[in-house]
């Protein structure tokens, strides 16, 4: 998977990449680097994130920073350490994500709905302020963000209100964000991800919670196919989006969750 700089047409741009340590984030990366940019791993844990600095045999291509996306400070700081490094932002892949409990609607506490909301929603917002900051000073100017929605953000299972109304929200954002974009040459898209295979779908395969009370085993995809999406929408030239992306299992429970 590892791509030496300056062996790829993606040679030499910058994206980073938030919640990397692993699943969705760690895939993403992993494609990213291997098409030749030059990524900041970002993360509340060095230690996952270094190990995929390592896994991709990246060198100095690979920036590693620990970051919380809840704090505003934090966000500013690492989007600072990006461009110090690397000059530029050509790509955020704005995916670091949080859910509740399955727990009744009405056991839901104040602090396990808040949490959610605090990753999901604002530190989706702040991730896009802070590069539609960089992205529009610099030059060239512009860049791409991509932002991790969920097959959530349009279909809901049970006992999930706080992760599919935060997932609802990142639809808007991710509209409004885009529309905003334009006269910076910063195209905004989402991509909407369904089943795919890490530590946190487990479960999946187990049984989960069905619409009709049941519990259902469902399949799962190979989480690498994320991160192919993740680079063909990165691999775009800023006058052409992909505003909305959907890749899930084939089989998986979608329209009517059935």
């Amino acid at each position: 998977m590892t791509t030496q700089t300056g062996q790829t047409g993606q040679s030499g741009k910058v994206a980073l990449v938030t919640g990397a340590g692993s699943g969705v984030g760690r895939a993403a990366a992993l494609a990213l680097l291997g098409d030749g940019y030059r990524v900041v791993l970002a993360g509340r844990r060095a230690e996952p994130l270094q190990a995929v600095a390592q896994a991709a045999g990246a060198g100095d291509r690979a920036l590693v920073v620990s970051a919380d996306v809840t704090q505003e400070a934090s966000v500013a700081q690492l989007f600072g350490r990006c461009v110090q490094a690397f000059g530029r932002l050509d790509v955020l892949f704005n995916n670091a994500g949080s859910g509740a409990p399955g727990v009744l609607l009405e056991e839901l506490t104040l602090a396990q709905w808040q949490q959610v909301v605090d990753v999901n929603l604002t530190g989706m917002f702040l991730c896009v302020r802070e590069a539609f900051r960089v992205m529009k000073a610099q030059d060239p100017r512009g860049g791409r963000i991509i932002n991790n929605g969920s097959i959530s953000a349009y279909a809901p299972r049970p006992n999930s209100i706080p992760y599919t109304a935060t997932k609802h929200a990142v639809g808007g954002l991710t509209k409004s964000a885009a529309l905003d974009g334009r006269k910076y040459d910063i195209a905004v898209g989402q991509i909407d991800i369904g089943n795919a295979s890490t530590v946190m779908t487990a479960r999946m395969q187990e049984g989960v919670p069905q619409a009709n009370g049941e519990l259902g085993v469902e399949p799962v995809m190979d989480v690498d196919i994320v991160g192919q999406s993740v680079r063909y929408m990165a691999s775009l030239p800023l006058d052409a989006n992909v505003l909305f992306h959907t890749v899930m299992a084939t089989k998986m429970p979608y329209i009517g969750r059935g």
